[in-house]
């Protein structure tokens, strides 16, 4: 009787059971569809998997460019290289247009601005302008400062003189080609990079003209030989190499000289007839 009263109360409780998944009570099957097949979606035939969202482009975690920024130093460098690269002179409004600075309302800014060391301001048009290392603006004034810089003993760059004056590297030309000047070269591109003054000015009687293209070429082919080679040359021709002289040893006789002077080392005189010699004191 316990046995029954068990299996009774089991059949009950399946009988409570909340069967209404969809493993429990599948949906029926539809007319002429083989009994394994898997039952339509119910979304309207979209793929019950969830869709892949779109990649963004967009990186969060950098700031977006606010052109010259807001930090004080920042929109100094802007004011200063748009003056540079502009080459004219400009109103203040126009640089704070331009850059989008405020340095036309900006104290501390101006300020700064007006002490820069490449800024110049001319308070009778109240212009800037950027202050070059050169100020030159025609050939004349170009050639002037070559000599200038040559007498002390250098040249000028080119990209130096470029910066100060976009047509200089044209007008370094036209000199090169009058004999004014003279111009290095790089050997890759042979684009010019230093200049000088010429000082020996091509004249006829004087000296100074241009070499022969076909001297220099007939110079620039010979080659010189190696040691062996040049030797055998030299004995061809009942000639000899000579050898560099080896330093006379003297004999240092004045030892009362002695914790004066360092008598262990030659000292160079030179006698009457101006030969220098090795001697002691």
């Amino acid at each position: 009787m316990a046995l029954a009263r068990d299996v009774a109360a089991f059949k009950t409780a399946l009988h409570r059971q909340d069967y209404t998944s969809w493993h429990s009570h599948p949906p029926p099957l539809q007319p002429g569809a083989p009994a394994h097949a898997p039952a339509a979606p119910s979304d309207g035939g979209e793929s019950s998997k969830k869709k892949k969202r779109p990649k963004s482009n967009i990186v969060y975690s950098q700031p977006a460019d606010t052109g010259s920024g807001t930090n004080i130093n920042t929109q100094l460098v802007y004011l200063v290289n748009h003056l540079k690269s502009h080459g004219n002179p400009m109103r203040l409004q126009d640089l704070a247009i331009y850059t989008s600075t405020p340095v036309d309302t900006d104290k501390v800014l101006l300020e700064k601005f007006r002490g820069h060391d490449r800024v110049v301001h001319d308070p009778k048009t109240d212009l800037y302008s950027y202050r070059h290392d050169f100020n030159v603006r025609n050939k004349a004034a170009l050639l002037t400062e070559i000599q200038r810089q040559t007498r002390k003993g250098g040249g000028l760059s080119i990209r130096t003189l470029k910066e100060s004056w976009k047509e200089a590297p044209q007008a370094v030309e036209e000199l090169e080609k009058e004999g004014e000047v003279y111009v290095t070269r790089t050997m890759k591109d042979n684009q010019m990079r230093m200049v000088f003054w010429n000082e020996v000015k091509p004249v006829e009687d004087q000296g100074g003209m241009a070499v022969d293209t076909e001297f220099s070429d007939l110079w620039h082919k010979l080659e010189v030989p190696n040691d062996v080679d040049l030797l055998k040359a030299l004995a061809s021709e009942g000639l000899q190499a000579t050898a560099a002289a080896a330093p006379r040893q003297v004999r240092i006789t004045n030892t009362h000289l002695k914790g004066t002077i360092d008598l262990s080392r030659d000292y160079i005189t030179y006698d009457e007839y101006s030969a220098p010699i090795l001697a002691g004191w």
